[in-house]
């Protein structure tokens, strides 16, 4: 039976009889091929088959907007529905396998939209006509293999990904249109970015007062003033206003909402966030995920309700400051609040591609003690994905919708950073938030050490009563834990303090009170209704860690003079603790005199070690080049980064020191370098861990009496905890600082106009989110999601015999090695009796 489709052509749709009742008939045969909400694609002129709505919303949408002329097979309103699948979105001019992949990328995109499928409004599409236009203009007159939106979308992805500059793509765009006139192509690469940024999830800007005292926002979004130091909202020039209205500060927030259900609006991604609950480790002491840790554990059974559906989602969040120019002399911290979901596999939730800004805290000083006054939109946010949740399509679910929750976990931060957030102080005689007010520490010149662990022994250890550790017996008991309700009751004492920097308000400086102990503040985190509850609340940063103790022990072995902590100050500590006297200064005539200790390298041991450093090559990628940290006198190692600390601690220092101290100094370091490496492994052992607590509480007794006690500042101490963490967090590198550190090398990157670094960081973040999420559907070229690796060497097959095959890439210019007849006649004899090719030929010799 043929379907009339004239009244499709009707241009004066209002008054034509014609059309009405030819819609009506349409409408009937797309009655039966709804889905189970009673939603159908639209093929009006506007929606194009990319959007689903009622029947209702086609109909209105039709009468005003007209019917798609390209639109010849009915396939998806019940003509010929065999013909395609009802999860492609095909150009009307391409068939099934031309498929262009970004009609899949906006059909992902739009159907996530839950509010555009129920309100089917006039104003819903609007944000992505242009999108549409771009996506139905073929690249060239002729060519429909390849459309308009597909070419440009992969050109900007070319861009961002050899990092091109602007005005080089703005040069190569005018080429285009140079050789091909009728290319349907943007002009210039801020039209490009204009057109990316309607697929991205955008942000919100909302103006600080200059003092950091509050947001402009909410029930303040109006106000001319600041609500608590009462300065003007906007620039002043001679106690005028400029000419437009300029606020002093802008904090640029990125809703999480979107972006966590755009994680859900693709198949790409949409059943891994079940991968927690799928990969979990099936052996109780073997940890990989957070979710194999004590923490994941004790949340899921106080929150049964939220543990119940896997979707619900699991974030951590890490705040560090950094200076987005290239010139370190000038001063300006910015400081990006990055989240990640801990419901991914551990080999992805850590990749740059997963990790989600959602602050840009504004320079150019640090916000310090008022980081909770930028946090507050986060705050309220997850306040209502925790309580209320948000509609959610789900990819991996035929598209049905579910109530999305989320949950913070916990934050990482470097140890400074810690403070802001946690609102513990990291300094003075209680600076350890774990041990709280029994914190080990004592007053040394010029400083406060952290000394004074033989209290964790056991109180029957004859170390307890040994006066070589500081001239007395020591009969304290180890700190006791403190509970959630501990702290709480802590945090009741905590006086309110006013926020900013204005001198006569929240500048003001006010020493806190003995029952204050060392808290600043009450965290904005525990307006979070779970957070008092969780045991694991701010982690440790082991890479800062290892690397302060990579740099005190390094600087003290080597004798460097500018990191070493064996100064003079730390040998008067010595004399006035009455212990270890063969170290004391003493006078020689007119000249103050240094011992050499037992822990510092010799002249001729330093050069050796520094040599060995040099020396040490390793495998691509594994490491830095650090010869180049090597002094060319070979006396001292500088400039070392993180992650050269972190191969020096666990690879290097262990078998370099082992000849060139004593045994008892050389064991306990190496002792300490493996405590360090079996932490961070990929799969953590708990029974290790719990082993690892008592053994570390013996390392740091050693540690004291074989270094004085300046040597011992906060990082020594903290490594005491590091234990009990990985077995309530689970494997350390899903919980340190290293991922968001590089993460903060890429919004470097984006920094464009020197004069606005928090804006450009932005425009770039919302269009490279963009592009990343188109990435995911290309094949056809290099993304960051199947880009090959950096040594992708292969099989080169240079030879017929087996043997001879190429497990690596050649390099470098061949050369002819010629060898001694007792050597050929070895290699001859292997490759007779090693090579399959040659066994046919063999049985006819022997």
């Amino acid at each position: 039976m043929t379907i009339d489709k004239s009244w499709t052509q009707i241009r004066k749709r209002s008054n034509s009889t014609v059309f009405w009742q030819g819609l009506q008939s349409f409408l009937q045969m797309a009655k039966p091929h709804v889905n189970d909400r009673g939603f159908i694609r639209c093929p009006c002129n506007r929606c194009i088959n990319n959007a689903q709505h009622q029947l209702e919303v086609l109909e209105t949408h039709i009468h005003r907007f007209g019917f798609m002329s390209d639109y010849n097979d009915w396939i998806y309103h019940g003509e010929n529905v065999y013909a395609a699948s009802s999860s492609n979105v095909l150009h009307p001019n391409l068939g099934v396998h031309n498929r262009d992949e970004m009609f899949e990328v906006l059909e992902d995109i739009i159907s996530n939209d839950t509010e555009v499928d129920q309100l089917g409004s006039q104003s819903s599409n609007v944000q992505y006509d242009d999108l549409f236009t771009a996506l139905n203009s073929e690249l060239y007159p002729g060519v429909s293999s390849f459309l308009s939106l597909n070419f440009l979308v992969k050109l900007m992805h070319l861009k961002v990904m050899n990092k091109w500059t602007n005005k080089s793509f703005d040069e190569l765009l005018k080429l285009l249109k140079l050789a091909f006139p009728k290319m349907d192509l943007v002009e210039s690469h801020y039209e490009a970015k204009k057109l990316m940024t309607k697929m991205g999830l955008g942000y919100q800007s909302i103006h600080v007062c200059k003092n950091d005292c509050a947001l402009f926002w909410n029930e303040n979004s109006m106000s001319e003033t600041c609500p608590v130091c009462f300065e003007s909202r906007w620039k002043m020039q001679a106690g005028r206003r400029t000419g437009k209205n300029v606020p002093h500060k802008v904090l640029r927030y990125f809703p999480l909402a979107p972006r966590l259900k755009r994680l859900f609006a693709t198949s790409k991604t949409a059943k891994l966030m079940r991968w927690h609950q799928s990969g979990k480790s099936t052996d109780d002491n073997v940890m990989r995920h957070p979710v194999d840790g004590r923490a994941w554990k004790d949340f899921d059974s106080k929150h049964t309700e939220f543990a119940d559906d896997v979707r619900n989602v699991r974030l951590g969040l890490a705040a560090d400051g950094f200076n987005p120019f290239n010139n370190m002399s000038i001063s300006y911290s910015m400081w990006p609040v990055v989240l990640t979901t801990y419901n991914l596999p551990p080999w992805l939730c850590m990749k740059p591609e997963y990790l989600m800004l959602s602050f840009l805290i504004p320079g150019p000083q640090s916000s310090g003690k008022d980081m909770d006054v930028f946090l507050r939109p986060l705050i309220e946010e997850l306040n209502e994905l925790w309580e209320n949740g948000i509609d959610t399509r789900d990819a991996s679910n035929d598209r049905k919708v579910f109530k999305m929750r989320a949950a913070l976990l916990w934050t990482v931060n470097d140890f400074p950073a810690r403070s802001s957030l946690f609102g513990w102080s990291g300094q003075g005689y209680k600076a350890c938030p774990t041990c709280n007010e029994n914190t080990p520490s004592m007053r040394v010149i010029g400083k406060t050490a952290y000394f004074g662990h033989r209290r964790f022994l056991p109180s029957t250890h004859r170390w307890r009563s040994n006066l070589d550790f500081d001239g007395r017996t020591d009969r304290k008991r180890p700190p006791r834990r403190f509970s959630s309700v501990d702290i709480m009751d802590q945090l009741r004492r905590v006086k309110t303090t006013i926020p900013g920097k204005h001198p006569n308000y929240g500048g003001v400086k006010r020493k806190r009170g003995d029952d204050e102990l060392n808290w600043r503040k009450k965290s904005i985190f525990y307006e979070l209704p779970y957070w008092a509850e969780i045991e694991l609340k701010h982690n440790l940063d082991v890479m800062h860690i290892e690397k302060n103790i990579c740099d005190s022990l390094l600087g003290t072995l080597i004798g460097d003079p500018h990191k070493s902590k064996d100064t003079d100050n730390a040998r008067r500590d010595l004399q006035n603790l009455g212990i270890r006297s063969e170290l004391h200064l003493y006078e020689d005539g007119n000249k103050l005199m240094k011992p050499a200790a037992e822990y510092t390298f010799s002249e001729a041991n330093r050069r050796k070690f520094c040599r060995f450093v040099r020396s040490v090559k390793f495998p691509d990628g594994f490491a830095a080049n650090l010869w180049k940290n090597v002094a060319q006198n070979d006396s001292r190692i500088v400039g070392l980064k993180s992650h050269d600390c972190h191969v020096i601690m666990q690879r290097l220092l262990p078998v370099g020191c082992r000849s060139l101290v004593n045994k008892t100094i050389s064991s306990t370091i190496i002792e300490l370098c493996t405590f360090f490496n079996q932490l961070c492994a990929r799969t953590v052992n708990v029974t290790d861990m719990v082993k690892a607590q008592d053994q570390l509480v013996i390392i740091l007794c050693k540690l004291e009496r074989i270094f004085p006690p300046a040597f011992f500042d906060i990082m020594i101490h903290l490594v005491l905890h590091l234990p009990e963490e990985a077995i309530l967090g689970g494997p350390v590198f899903m919980r340190w600082m290293y991922p968001f550190e590089r993460y903060l090398k890429r919004l470097k990157d984006y920094v464009r106009n020197a004069a606005k670094p928090e804006g450009s960081i932005s425009e770039g973040y919302v269009v490279d989110e963009a592009l990343t999420f188109c990435s995911r559907y290309f094949d056809d070229i290099e993304t960051r999601f199947n880009q090959p690796d950096r040594n992708d060497d292969g099989i080169h097959r240079t030879r017929r015999l087996f043997l001879f095959e190429s497990q690596c890439k050649p390099m470098g210019k061949q050369s002819q090695v010629y060898v001694e007849k007792n050597m050929r006649d070895r290699a001859e004899f292997y490759i007779l009796n090693n090579s399959p090719e040659i066994e046919t030929y063999l049985k006819y010799i022997y």
